[in-house]
């Protein structure tokens, strides 16, 4: 009998129908996997009753049980462009929003880098992302049926008829989605798993990493597994098998490569060296009410949004800027492009952020500015957006 190899692993992830209630996967659902950890706890009291011993006589079955994960999965190229990307349900469960798919336009005459005119009706909302070549910016305002502003200069103008490409928009809202993670491996005969219920509570985007890394955390209903389960867990009459196994050939995103635009004016920035927008949804599972030993379902909080930033200092005026801004407590944009390449890219937008005043760290040779867990404001459901292209 041999180990299991850890890298005989294998992912699918899907939105759920009904909370607790695991769908139905294809090949379709297969996501990069490269770290899952899931650990469910009976909740912990302590009996007081007279045993006359001091021995632990234990507890009974049906105590409340909590189960928390976290996810780290890799940014894909997103090659397909009709369908949302695979790890789409991701940031539904963790935005709130279900994904907009733009199947993208030509370009009309008379586009500048900032207004971009269409050949014909976009269909666009504000806070959409549209890309043109290796760029992906997001519509601050939708002036007409035919014409949209975007929130950051494209570097060069589309040209008539220029085609600009699909993309995939996922944006905050009020209540939060569940969906069901499938942890297959090999061989066949070990242990396979469901979480079933998953709320995602954490979503992590950082910066300049080897590879584009998407870090997710939160809490699941429950582990269904295929050594004891039981008719009706999971809304499901037996444990699913694993879709057939094809082929699964991508392409990770390397980490340091992409665009970041930052200011009340938005400026281009070459010198950020780490970054990161972090999301919380401070949930609060619906699981400590009379009749269930599992929780029943997702109550989401204040949703927090923060920016986490290290750039290093110059003398020009945009990076001056910077300061001015969170001197004087004004708002700004942020947005982060990885990738540089279609059909690879992520684009990160949040329009309006009052940065802390930075942490000048003189360590290293060079100095370093630090702005600490700024958070972001908004109206209603708009403080973060995230899209592929």
């Amino acid at each position: 009998m041999a180990y299991i190899s850890s890298n005989a692993n294998r992912w699918y992830v899907a939105k759920e129908p009904a909370y607790g209630t695991a769908p139905t996967i294809t090949a379709a659902n297969r996501i990069p996997a490269v770290k899952l950890s899931a650990q469910q706890q009976v909740t912990k009291t302590q009996r007081k009753d007279k045993t006359g011993s001091r021995t632990w006589a234990g507890n009974p079955v049906g105590m409340r049980r909590e189960t928390k994960f976290t996810l780290t999965s890799y940014m894909r190229d997103w090659p397909a462009g009709a369908v949302l990307p695979a790890y789409g349900p991701l940031f539904e469960a963790g935005m709130g929003s279900a994904g907009r798919l733009w199947a993208g336009a030509n370009a009309g005459a008379g586009s500048t880098t900032t207004t971009i005119n269409f050949a014909s009706a976009h269909g666009l909302q504000p806070g959409q992302a549209i890309s043109s070549g290796a760029e992906i910016r997001f519509v601050a305002a939708v002036a007409n049926p035919t014409t949209v502003v975007v929130n950051a200069p494209f570097s060069t103008a589309p040209a008539p008829g220029t085609p600009m490409g699909p993309t995939a928009t996922y944006m905050p809202g009020q209540e939060l989605p569940s969906v069901s993670l499938f942890d297959y491996w090999d061989p066949v005969t070990a242990v396979q798993r469901v979480l079933t219920g998953s709320a995602m509570n954490t979503l992590s985007i950082k910066l300049n990493g080897d590879f584009q890394e998407l870090d997710f955390g939160g809490m699941a209903q429950d582990i269904v597994d295929s050594a004891s389960f039981q008719n009706g867990q999971g809304g499901m009459t037996a444990f699913p098998a694993e879709p057939t196994v094809s082929t699964f050939s991508y392409s990770p995103i390397p980490g340091n490569l992409g665009q970041v635009w930052l200011g009340v004016v938005p400026s281009s920035f070459l010198t950020v060296s780490a970054a990161s927008i972090d999301l919380n949804n401070n949930v609060n599972m619906r699981m400590n009410e009379f009749g269930s030993s599992l929780p029943q379902a997702i109550a989401p909080g204040t949703r927090e949004v923060s920016m986490t930033l290290e750039l290093f200092g110059q003398d020009d005026a945009a990076t001056t800027a910077l300061y001015q801004a969170a001197r004087q407590l004004s708002p700004m944009g942020v947005m982060f492009q990885t990738g540089q390449a279609a059909t690879q890219l992520m684009g990160v937008y949040v329009k309006s952020i009052v940065p802390d005043v930075p942490q000048f760290d003189d360590t290293d040779q060079r100095l370093k500015w630090k702005f600490a867990s700024s958070r972001a404001q908004g109206t209603v459901n708009d403080e973060l957006i995230v899209a592929f292209a």
